[in-house]
């Protein structure tokens, strides 16, 4: 199997500086701009405990509408990026990555890594971690610039 250039390649975005450079990054390893799957898994709280009761912070349709309109603007707001395939979904980040992989018959994930340590990365666990343990491909992680 060659390295380059790839058929299908997912890129999960959070909308950090970094999401732009895993982007770029796939776009030069793909053939075709459609062949780069830009994905962003959106957490959607049901309820909130608040003084005693429960408040609920929005249906969750409208949180994954609202997930998907931003995910358009963001890649709207960038031309290098366009013809790209995009997506949101719902879930725990890591096993939803895989999973849409696995799905997609994806030849490579490409993704930052915030590279989180300490007592940080042990309350936020890594997202990284998990997609690189349930993969059903390849995965290359991209350090973080600092």
């Amino acid at each position: 199997m060659s390295w380059f250039p790839k058929k299908c390649l997912v890129v999960p975005i959070d909308f950090s500086s970094a999401s732009d450079v895993a982007i770029q990054t796939a776009l030069e390893i793909a053939k075709l701009p459609s062949d780069v799957h830009v994905i962003h898994v959106a957490l959607v709280p049901d309820a909130i405990p608040y003084a005693g009761e429960v408040v609920w912070t929005t249906e969750p349709a409208r949180w994954l509408q609202l997930a998907e309109q931003h995910l358009a603007d963001y890649l709207k707001s960038r031309p290098q990026f366009a013809g790209v395939c995009s997506k949101v979904l719902e879930g725990n980040a890591g096993s939803r990555i895989a999973s849409f992989a696995a799905e997609a018959h994806a030849d490579l994930i490409v993704m930052p890594s915030h590279g989180y340590h300490g007592v940080k990365r042990l309350l936020l666990g890594s997202v990284a971690e998990i997609v690189l343990r349930h993969a059903p491909c390849e995965v290359l992680i991209l350090r973080r610039p600092d």
